[in-house]
């Protein structure tokens, strides 16, 4: 049987500071509008910041776009790359 080619999925990660965070629903809304986002693999979420992994595909201005939509802002973003994930 022949073998199947490794496929690489670049992992990135999104440090957000984010502003209009005032209480566990804030922290509820903004963790479910990442979640939902494409490309998102995981969000850690606290008051005030996030930390969310994603494949390459997914952009800043769509992480900010979901905070916005859970009614707070994006003040800070770092994305850094991660070593590749086989899959």
């Amino acid at each position: 049987m022949a073998r199947q080619p490794l496929a690489f999925v670049l992992l990135m990660v999104s440090i957000l500071t984010i502003s209009g965070m005032v209480a566990v629903h804030s922290k509820r809304a903004v963790f479910t509008a990442l979640s939902g986002v494409a490309g998102v693999m995981s969000a850690e979420v606290e008051l005030g910041r996030a930390v969310v992994e994603h494949d390459a595909s997914t952009t800043a201005k769509e992480l900010a776009a979901a905070v916005a939509v859970a009614g707070c802002e994006v003040t800070a973003m770092k994305t850094e790359r991660r070593l590749p994930l086989s899959g």
